[in-house]
């Protein structure tokens, strides 16, 4: 077991790979038994060549998806301390010894290099995505009810135990919010620590696409909202239901009845009993899916123990 890994997923990134491996090495050069993996995820170019003569183990995913690849790194590297960062030199690897010595001596499980609290919006020049991030940030912190600074920021230090306990179902950019979530949900011990970030050098772009990559991942928030806060999401949704029942119900209904001793409008009638009726189901349906959760929550907990046990007799 290594007592750091850093773990580098690339896509055609010729341009800048040499000198981030440099930079990692540089930083990494007095913490024993520490090693640089890049996992090459399909380039074009020679991005996997430079990386090999640039002295780091080269590894290949196959799967498109910057998820596919880091779930090959999590599942083939065992270390103490795991430190992923991005192949396109916007991020200080001088700040490596510090996050892990996070992970290391304090036990934190994900330490979260926090790019907004610093020089990002200055130095991003593509057009969005600090709206995007503000967005992505505050949607999870308010639906989660935390404060992480960073949501999406690629770089991040994980400890073993997060490391072996996270099912990666993410494929593509999203898996950054996803792992943010998981780690919120599952109680983890997270840390924010503020970073220098610098924009892509001139001729290197950006894989990320704004629109399509942004969509996935407020489609993901939704999503893991529903699986991680059942009653809430089903909660709210009877509410509104049984609300709009009444709200058509009553006048439409109840109060002509009482008026004139007729149903005047039965179509109404119908809707309202079935919107009841949703509004009933969906909040069993909320309270089914809670319990299963808290299970899933214990299950984890002996889960997480079990990793534990695992890298301590290692």
């Amino acid at each position: 077991m290594d007592n750091l890994a850093v773990l580098i997923p690339c896509y055609n990134e010729s341009q800048t790979i040499t000198k981030v491996i440099k930079d990692c090495q540089n930083a990494i050069k007095d913490i024993p038994n520490s090693a640089v993996y890049v996992y090459d995820n399909n380039s074009s170019d020679n991005t996997a060549e430079l990386a090999r003569e640039a002295g780091a183990c080269v590894r290949h995913e196959y799967k498109q998806g910057k998820g596919n690849a880091i779930r090959r790194m999590f599942r083939e590297i065992d270390a103490k301390c795991y430190i992923m960062i991005d192949g396109d030199d916007t991020y200080p690897a001088e700040e490596i010894p510090k996050m892990a010595r996070y992970v290391l001596e304090e036990n934190y499980d994900m330490v979260i290099g926090d790019r907004l609290s610093s020089s990002y919006f200055e130095e991003n020049k593509r057009p969005f995505h600090g709206i995007g991030n503000k967005m992505v940030r505050g949607s999870i912190n308010f639906f989660f009810k935390n404060d992480i600074k960073d949501i999406m920021t690629g770089y991040r230090a994980f400890s073993y135990e997060f490391v072996k306990t996270y099912p990666v179902l993410s494929k593509g950019f999203e898996i950054e919010t996803e792992m943010s979530i998981f780690a919120i949900v599952n109680n983890m011990a997270m840390k924010n620590h503020v970073i220098d970030y610098r924009d892509r050098p001139e001729g290197s772009t950006s894989k990320l696409n704004t629109y399509s990559d942004g969509f996935k991942v407020l489609k993901l928030i939704f999503t893991l909202y529903r699986n991680y806060k059942p009653l809430r999401f089903f909660g709210t949704l009877a509410c509104l239901l049984l609300i709009l029942s009444l709200a058509f119900f009553v006048p439409d209904v109840w109060l002509p009845y009482r008026a004139t001793g007729k149903v005047l409008h039965f179509p109404t009638l119908i809707v309202c009993g079935f919107c009841a009726i949703a509004g009933i189901l969906s909040f069993y349906s909320g309270l089914i899916l809670d319990a299963i959760q808290r299970k899933e929550h214990r299950e984890f907990e002996f889960r997480l123990q079990e990793v534990h046990n695992v890298k301590s007799k290692r």
